[in-house]
């Protein structure tokens, strides 16, 4: 059974959310890192990039596949996690420890269209 926090807001995609202000923290769910495996290598944006809700912003490669990462927000990278670039096994270790990037939002509005803690559980079923 994958964990699910509470407080979080979850992607289709598996992508994870944590607001902080006009600041979006985003990671990958502990479902999704255990569907992929060992996780080898994390392709992040840099600083000041724009993502676009919907369209990829960088992947995630493990020895099984390599998978897109799709921003849940439109808005400016403020910051990448870049331990993740030495140590991207830290997501598998703890997918919610360890976020990838932050986002400062463009449109909060878009938030409406993620899911709760309780419909993610539902998804992931």
């Amino acid at each position: 059974m994958s964990k699910v926090l509470e407080g979080l807001l979850y992607s289709e995609s598996h992508e994870w959310v944590k607001v902080e202000g006009d600041i979006a923290v985003v990671g990958v769910s502990d479902f999704a890192q255990k569907e992929m495996g060992n996780i080898t290598y994390v392709d992040l944006p840099d600083v000041d990039d724009d993502v676009t809700a919907g369209e990829d912003f960088g992947a995630l490669e493990s020895v099984k596949a390599a998978s897109d990462l799709i921003a849940p927000v439109s808005g400016t990278v403020v910051e990448v996690n870049e331990a993740l670039e030495d140590e991207p096994e830290l997501i598998n270790n703890d997918a919610y420890a360890n976020w990838i990037i932050k986002v400062k939002m463009s449109d909060k509005s878009e938030l409406d269209a993620l899911m709760d803690a309780a419909a993610y559980t539902k998804a992931t079923e």
